[in-house]
């Protein structure tokens, strides 16, 4: 009887599905920074982006559980943006428009990966 040697190599369609997490993610933490440093110029609401800061060495590491607390954790953005794009004009509108399909995308990308993972884990077979 032969034993498989556990899967350590992440398939193509994983580092696909985390290079696009991180992609989304720090276009994410950049917008947030951008909008209130420059535009509103406050730092303090700044600070909104320190939640998403642990997540990105997690997702570059392939931490299943960052993945999944980001995907919950990504919807507080998305609101944000529908709030802004509902209520504010101009420039910000825009801003929380863009917002929000980037926490779309954060969150397709990140249950994409998931979801790939999942799979794999179930395919192999039982050590």
């Amino acid at each position: 009887m032969t034993e498989s040697p556990l899967r350590t190599e992440p398939t193509a369609q994983e580092r696909s599905s985390r290079a696009m997490s991180l992609a989304s993610c720090t276009a994410l933490i950049l917008l947030c920074l951008l909008w209130e440093l420059l535009l509103n110029g406050s730092w303090f609401w700044a600070l909104k982006v320190l939640p998403l800061l642990p997540a990105l060495p997690g997702l570059w590491r392939y931490r299943l559980y960052t993945y999944r607390w980001v995907a919950l954790l990504v919807w507080v953005y998305a609101t944000e943006g529908l709030v802004h794009l509902g209520s504010s004009a101009g420039a910000q509108r825009w801003l929380g428009l863009t917002e929000a399909l980037l926490a779309v995308l954060l969150f397709s990308f990140v249950t994409l990966h998931i979801r790939q993972r999942l799979a794999a884990a179930k395919a192999a077979p039982a050590a």
